[in-house]
């Protein structure tokens, strides 16, 4: 089969990006324009604030992935593009984006659910020389500011991806955001908690964190009640943290939220009798999730696969990537496509409190 080449648009929240990648996942450009230092006077992402950036930013953006690729428009097979889960207002800018090229070039036009995206970044080869990726099915933990959950993967469709289990209320990536501004360390909360957590002593700060959702029959996720107990010890504290008690919180937190994670997709691989894991999002940038993910597959015989650093950030890599599997299976879409603020992945775990069905009754086995 002729190998495609697709340009990837991604606009989903707060980073601009486009790359060309190959069908068989080749990575030939990946351009990423962040609007972090935007966004932080803020301590969040202002989607007003990200739209009006990302409609600066794509054109420029676009022309530097062609010219770094080497390629022509007219080179292309198809223009791929982020059409949902995301920030209405952000995803249509780069959905506009998308249809224009693909109208004036006469190009196909390919929605890609982001969440597919993440899913699948770990195939992606940058540079010839590149790992190859696991074999299908896998269990894949996404993991990210916005959405936290694990997935059994048959392969790279949306029929292919069935949800086990995800977060009741924040994700992951939100309550290391939250948590981060609570002990004033600014934004994204991610990258400083997990520098800090590295100088800290997570048992002196044990108390104040408390085990999350630790039934072993559920691969359900629950980070509210961390950044509550967080934000309930700052405020009763008498006198400012030192920067030590600040390690040590970090290091307890963060600490607290990995053993979840691990524990949780351990327990996911286990169940549905599978020795492949994949970690995606950009929490698998996590340095203390990275090596405890890794140590806690090897110690069971399964096989843990992370992608590098520009993988698990927001990329137009992986969307190019899916958008090219896509069109190499005949897919396409109108020029009516539409931006969605919700995943087409059929989600399972209903938001907030309350009792549950048993797991054979809320995840039946194909």
């Amino acid at each position: 089969m002729r190998v495609l080449k697709v340009l990837g648009i991604e606009t989903s929240c707060d980073e601009t990006a486009a790359a060309v990648v190959t069908s068989d996942s080749l990575v030939l450009s990946d351009v990423v324009k962040s609007q972090i230092a935007i966004h932080a006077l803020y301590g969040g992402v202002v989607p007003e604030i990200a739209s009006r950036d990302h409609a600066r930013a794509i054109v420029p953006v676009v022309r530097e992935a062609l010219d770094r690729a080497g390629t022509r428009l007219a080179d292309l097979d198809g223009i791929a593009v982020t059409c949902r889960p995301g920030l209405s207002g952000a995803l249509l800018v780069g959905l506009q984006a998308a249809k224009g090229l693909a109208w004036s070039t006469g190009k196909p036009l390919i929605g890609v659910d982001h969440l597919v995206g993440h899913l699948l970044a770990v195939f992606l080869r940058r540079g010839a020389e590149a790992p190859a990726g696991p074999a299908y099915p896998f269990i894949g933990l996404l993991v990210s500011g916005g959405h936290t959950a694990l997935y059994r993967v048959e392969g790279p469709a949306l029929t292919d991806v069935r949800e086990l289990g995800a977060t009741r209320d924040d994700a992951a990536g939100e309550a290391f955001d939250k948590v981060a501004k609570l002990l004033g360390l600014g934004y994204p909360g991610g990258p400083v908690v997990d520098r800090r957590a590295a100088l800290g002593d997570a048992t002196r700060a044990r108390d104040v964190v408390p085990t999350s959702m630790a039934r072993r029959d559920s691969l359900e996720f629950s980070f509210s009640g961390i950044k509550t107990a967080v934000a309930r010890h700052v405020a009763n504290r008498p006198e400012p943290m030192s920067d030590d008690d600040i390690n040590d919180l970090c290091a307890a937190f963060q600490g607290t939220v990995v053993d979840a994670l691990v524990r949780k997709t351990m327990r996911a691989a286990e169940l549905e009798g599978l020795t492949r894991v994949v970690v995606s999002g950009g929490v698998a940038a996590n340095r203390g999730l990275r090596e405890r993910m890794t140590s806690a597959g090897a110690k069971r015989g399964i096989q843990v696969f992370i992608p590098p650093f520009a993988s698990c950030t927001d990329n137009a890599a992986m969307i190019a990537y899916v958008g090219a599997l896509r069109l190499a299976a005949g897919e396409r879409d109108g020029l009516d496509l539409a931006p969605s603020t919700r995943t087409a992945l059929l989600r399972v775990t209903r938001k907030g409190g309350g009792a549950r069905a048993s797991r054979e009754h809320d995840h039946p086995r194909k």
